[in-house]
């Protein structure tokens, strides 16, 4: 969780401002809040608003013709969702949804493109956030031809703890607040196939599960098997 007071300090994207300048970007800003499962917008949506998470967890989703869903991101405090239609105006491309209670703030595409105008170096860093999103996603699209579906659940367990987790005496526990069906998605498998890995590492000792949340209980071999 990233405080309402301070969190403008905390959130790399606005390394670039000075204190000043924080605290006129915080006076623009508005606050929101979702419970689980309530949606921010959706794919398809006119979009005109840049949201940034304080708190809990947001994810972005696509729905293809035939009727199936992706799960493409799952995003949570300090990160920013909604950027690609502020420099690329037209409907959203994802559809972002709570599945944790979660708090945000947004700002306009009016308010940000002023204060974009006068801090080149906000600029840089919004592009910097763009490209490890699209970094992420190109992984994503080259696991999905070459690594099998162990080893893409291995990935997203230790991106998931890298992001979320915190250290314990027996590993990392992970809060990730995925559904099977959800952490499916993530991977871009079948729910019955996530589930047998899951399984296959549980026996092996490699994590331990708990409900919507995971230990990871050997890490190293859990990179490994990534690889």
């Amino acid at each position: 969780m990233i405080a309402d007071g301070n969190f403008i300090s905390q959130v790399p994207l606005f390394d670039g401002l000075d204190e000043a300048q924080q605290e006129s970007l915080q006076s623009k800003m508005g606050h929101t809040t979702l419970r689980r499962g309530e949606t921010l917008f959706d794919e398809g949506d006119l979009g005109d608003r840049l949201y940034i998470i304080t708190e809990g967890k947001v994810k972005l989703g696509h729905t293809s013709n035939d009727g199936r869903e992706s799960l493409i991101a799952v995003l949570g405090p300090g990160e920013i969702i909604g950027e690609l239609t502020l420099f690329d105006p037209g409907a959203r491309s994802t559809t972002a949804t709570a599945v944790s209670p979660a708090s945000l703030l947004y700002l306009d595409h009016e308010d940000l493109m002023g204060i974009l105008d006068a801090n080149p170096t906000l600029a840089k860093h919004m592009l910097k956030a763009l490209a490890q999103r699209l970094r992420r996603t190109n992984e994503s699209m080259s696991d999905l031809v070459f690594s099998d579906v162990p080893g893409r659940v291995a990935k997203a367990l230790l991106d998931l703890a890298d992001r979320f987790g915190t250290p314990t005496d027996e590993g990392v526990h992970v809060p990730h607040d995925l559904t099977q069906e959800e952490l499916a998605q993530l991977v871009g498998a079948s729910r019955e196939t996530v589930n047998k890995s899951l399984a296959d590492f549980v026996s092996r000792g490699w994590i331990r599960l708990e409900g919507r949340a995971v230990t990871l209980l050997d890490v190293d071999r859990l990179a490994r098997r990534a690889r």
